[in-house]
C-alpha cells in the first residue's frame, strides 16, 4: 500500500510546506472516515485514495487536486458531508469533491439512463474546472487497475465504458500513457483470450525485438550525431491493444504485423525546422513507405499533438514506424493538458492549453441538453473519437473533421444557417455530391439557396456531432408538427364519430383527467402523442363517452383489433403503453440480457431495437419509449453471428458440433474464404437470451482455429 510519505516525497519538489501540510490533514481525514471500509480485494478502503492521489502526484497536480484525490469518495461512502469538507479544507477542494461525487446513488431508470446522468454531470462539473476530469480519470485508472476483483458481468461492462468513454478522453486530453494503460486493461477483461494469447506472442519475440530496436537506435543516432543534431532516441513496442486493432483491421495473424516497434527521435531543441532537418536523415537512410508519411505539425490533431510520422523500410527489409518531434511537442505527447495545466495563473484562450480545454468544452456541453440516454451516450462516444482529415476553406483556412465527414459537416462548421440552406458544393472547384466524403487538402465551398432547409436523410451522411444535432433538433421539430397535426386530424375524425365536439372538449375542465392519465399539461401534447401512435384516438375518446357505449366500444375495438393489436406477451415491458404491437428489429436482433431502445413506428406498434443498433443513430429522439425484459415464457430469439478463422478441414463441423452441443439451433450457416488463408464463417443460430449466447461464444472461442467472434448487426 502506498504510504503518506510517498506522495510527500513525490511532491516535495513542487508544492510548498503549507500545501504539503493540507495532503497530510487531507490524509488523516480520509483514514478517519474511511476506518474499517473494506475493497472487494479485502484491502482497507483508503488505499483507493491513496493509489489515486499518487497518481495525480505522479502527474505533478496542484494541492487542491491531491487533496482531492484522497477526499474524493467521503461524501459518496462516509457520513461526511460537502460542508465538512469546506470547513476543513476550503471552498475549493469542497467544489472538486462534490464535482467527483458520484451519480451512483440514484436508483432511477435503467443502467445507460445511469451511465448518462454520470457523464452529464461530469460534463457539467468539468466545464467549470478541468481539474475534475483529471482525477475522475486517475480514479478510473486504480479502478481498472484492481478490476480482477468484479464478478465478470460487472468487468465487462466497466471495461467497456472505459475502452468506449474513459480512454477517449484521455486521448483528447493528450495524456497517452493513460490513454494507452486503460486500453490495454479493457482490452484484457473485454477479450482476456486474445489480450493472453497477443501477451504470450509479443512476450515470445522480446529477445528478437530487444536486438533489433537497439540495432536501429544506434543507426538513427549515429546518422544525427553526423549531421550535428541532438536528439535521443527510444524504441519501445507498440500496446498491446493498438496491436489488436491493426489485426482487427487488417484482418491479418500476429506474425504478419511487422511494425511491431514505433520508434521516437527527441529533438534537444525547440524548433519545428529541426523536425524537417531529422526527417530527411531519416529518409536518406531508409527508403520511405508511399502514403505513411503524416505531418502533425503543420497540422495538429485535435488533442494538439504536434510530431512527424514516417514509416520506412528499415534493416533486414522490416518495417519501421518512427516519429519525430521536439522535447516540448513530447512533452505534450505523453501527459497532454496535464504537464501543462497552470493552477496558479488563469489560462487565456491564447494558450494552447485553453484552446485545447475549450474544445473540449465545447465539444461535450453540445450534447448535454439531449433527453434520450441513449443519444446522448451515443453522440459522446462518436464525438470521442478524434481521427481527422484536414481540409481547406476557399480563403485557406484549416478545418479538421472526422474521416467520412461530408460537405454538410463542413457546411455547419460555418454556420446552423449555412448548414441549413445548404443545396451543393464544390470540392477543389468541381460541383460534387453532399455525400462525398472529404479527403485531406481538398479546398471546399458550399453553395446555399434562401428558403432551402435539411432532410432527414442527411442523417445518414453527415458525422459531425454539431451537423448532427442541428439536423435532428430540425427534423424533429418539423416531425413534431406534423404529428401535431395528424393527432388533431384522428382525434376530430374520433369524437365527430360520436357526436362530440373536440374543439369544446379540448377546453374543458374534463380534458385535465386525460392529461393526468398520460403525464401530459397541453392539448398541443395530446394531439402529439395521439399522432406519433402512442396512444389511441378511440382510446382519448372513451373518456367522454356514457360508461356503457365506452364498454360496447372498447368491446367492438378488441373484436375488430384482435388480429392488429397484439398485447405485450413478447416479453417486454413498456412504460405507460398499452395494448401495441412489439416487433423485434431484423437489424440487430434483440435478445433478452441486451440493453434495448422502444422506437414508435407509425401504424406499426413499436420497435425494438439494442441500443447500439447503428440504424437507432438517425431516428427521430422524441419517438424513443423506456422499455424493458420482461421473460415470463421462455422463447428463442435468432441471432446472426461471424466466426473468423485459419481455413482448415473440417472447421464448419468443428463450429457446429459447439454449437449443437450446448443444445442450441442453427437456423442458417454458411462459409466464405478470403486471403491470409481465413475462412469467414457466418450463423444464424437460436438463444433463449444473452447468458446462452455468451456462453456459446466463450466455447467457440475454445477452438484452436478461431481467430475472432463477433455479433454482426446490419446498418
Amino acid at each position: 500500500m502506498l504510504r503518506i510519505t510517498d506522495i510527500l516525497d513525490k511532491t516535495q519538489s513542487y508544492l510548498t510546506a503549507q500545501e504539503m501540510e493540507l495532503l497530510e490533514k487531507a490524509y488523516i481525514f480520509s483514514a478517519s472516515v474511511h476506518q474499517g471500509q473494506l475493497r472487494l480485494s479485502g484491502e482497507p478502503y483508503l488505499t483507493h485514495p491513496m493509489e489515486v492521489a499518487g497518481i495525480l502526484a505522479d502527474m505533478k497536480l496542484d494541492a487542491p487536486s491531491l487533496a482531492t484525490g484522497l477526499l474524493h469518495d467521503t461524501v459518496e461512502d462516509t457520513l461526511t458531508t460537502i460542508g465538512e469538507i469546506e470547513n476543513n479544507f476550503g471552498k475549493e477542494v469542497a467544489f472538486l469533491v462534490e464535482g467527483l461525487t458520484k451519480i451512483s446513488k440514484i436508483t432511477l431508470g435503467n443502467r445507460e439512463e445511469r451511465q448518462a446522468e454520470n457523464f452529464r454531470k461530469m460534463i457539467l462539473a468539468m466545464s467549470s474546472d478541468i481539474r475534475i476530469l483529471l482525477i475522475r480519470l486517475a480514479d478510473r485508472i486504480h479502478n481498472m487497475r484492481t478490476l480482477e476483483f468484479h464478478a465478470p458481468e460487472r468487468q465487462e461492462y466497466i471495461a467497456k465504458e472505459t475502452l468506449e468513454l474513459y480512454a477517449p478522453l484521455a486521448n483528447r486530453l493528450g495524456i497517452d500513457w493513460m490513454k494507452v494503460e486503460l486500453e490495454d486493461l479493457a482490452f484484457r477483461y473485454i477479450d482476456p483470450e486474445q489480450y493472453n494469447l497477443l501477451a504470450r506472442n509479443v512476450a515470445q519475440s522480446k529477445e528478437k525485438r530487444e536486438s533489433y530496436t537497439e540495432e536501429v537506435k544506434a543507426i538513427i543516432q549515429d546518422a544525427m550525431g553526423k549531421f550535428g543534431i541532438s536528439a535521443e532516441v527510444e524504441g519501445r513496442a507498440k500496446h498491446f491493444y493498438s496491436i489488436f486493432q491493426k489485426m482487427q483491421e487488417q484482418h491479418i495473424n500476429f506474425s504478419e504485423v511487422y511494425d511491431l516497434i514505433a520508434f521516437r527521435i527527441i529533438l534537444n531543441s525547440d524548433k519545428d525546422k529541426d523536425c524537417y532537418e531529422a526527417l530527411s536523415i531519416v529518409h536518406a537512410l531508409w527508403k520511405p513507405i508511399p502514403g505513411r508519411f503524416k505531418d502533425y505539425i503543420a497540422m495538429p490533431k485535435v488533442n494538439n499533438y504536434r510530431s512527424l510520422h514516417t514509416t520506412v523500410i528499415g534493416p533486414h527489409g522490416q518495417r519501421v514506424e518512427i516519429q519525430i518531434r521536439t522535447k516540448e511537442m513530447h512533452a505534450w505527447a505523453e501527459e497532454g493538458i496535464a504537464a501543462h495545466w497552470r493552477y496558479k495563473e488563469k489560462l487565456t484562450d491564447k494558450t494552447k492549453e485553453g484552446e485545447q480545454i475549450q474544445k473540449l468544452r465545447e465539444l461535450l456541453e453540445l450534447h448535454q441538453d439531449l433527453q434520450n440516454p441513449h443519444e446522448f451516450m451515443s453522440n459522446l462516444k462518436v464525438a470521442l473519437f478524434p481521427d481527422k482529415v484536414y481540409v481547406f476553406t476557399p480563403k485557406g483556412d484549416v478545418k479538421a473533421f472526422p474521416k467520412g465527414a461530408t460537405p454538410i459537416d463542413f457546411a455547419y462548421s460555418i454556420h446552423t444557417d449555412v448548414g441549413h440552406q445548404c443545396v451543393g458544393a464544390k470540392v477543389n472547384q468541381s460541383i460534387v455530391s453532399l455525400k462525398y466524403e472529404l479527403q485531406n487538402g481538398d479546398i471546399v465551398e458550399i453553395i446555399t439557396q434562401a428558403g432551402h432547409y435539411p432532410s432527414k436523410d442527411w442523417l445518414k451522411y453527415s458525422v459531425t456531432s454539431k451537423a448532427r444535432a442541428k439536423i435532428k433538433n430540425w427534423v424533429s421539430a418539423q416531425e413534431k408538427e406534423k404529428s401535431i397535426n395528424l393527432g388533431r386530424d384522428l382525434l376530430e375524425r374520433e369524437f365527430q364519430r360520436q357526436h362530440l365536439k373536440f374543439s369544446q372538449i379540448i377546453k374543458s375542465n374534463d380534458i385535465k383527467k386525460v392529461y393526468d392519465e398520460y403525464g401530459i399539461s397541453s392539448p398541443e401534447e395530446l394531439m402529439g402523442i395521439v399522432g406519433y401512435g402512442k396512444v389511441s384516438a378511440k382510446r382519448v375518446v372513451k373518456y367522454f363517452l356514457p360508461e356503457a357505449e365506452a364498454k360496447t366500444e372498447n368491446a367492438t375495438t378488441e373484436k375488430k383489433g384482435r388480429k392488429e393489436i397484439v398485447p405485450t406477451t413478447t416479453g417486454i415491458s413498456l412504460t405507460g403503453i398499452e395494448d401495441v404491437l412489439v416487433r423485434f428489429a431484423k437489424c440487430c436482433d434483440p435478445i433478452p440480457g441486451d440493453d434495448i431502445v422502444g422506437f414508435v413506428s407509425r401504424g406499426r406498434g413499436i420497435n425494438i431495437h439494442v441500443a447500439d443498433c447503428p440504424n437507432v443513430r438517425g431516428m427521430g429522439t422524441e419517438r424513443f419509449v423506456n422499455v424493458s425484459w420482461n421473460i415470463k415464457e421462455k422463447h428463442t430469439y435468432p441471432v446472426n453471428m461471424r466466426v473468423r478463422c485459419i481455413d482448415k478441414k473440417g472447421i464448419l463441423a468443428e463450429i457446429s458440433a459447439v454449437i449443437s452441443s450446448l443444445d442450441v439451433n442453427i437456423s442458417h450457416a454458411e462459409i466464405n474464404t478470403e486471403p491470409h488463408i481465413e475462412a469467414v464463417c457466418d450463423f444464424v443460430i437460436d438463444v433463449h437470451d444473452l447468458k446462452q449466447l455468451n456462453q456459446i461464444v466463450a466455447a467457440i472461442k475454445k477452438l484452436d482455429a478461431v481467430t475472432s467472434i463477433e455479433r454482426l448487426k446490419k446498418a
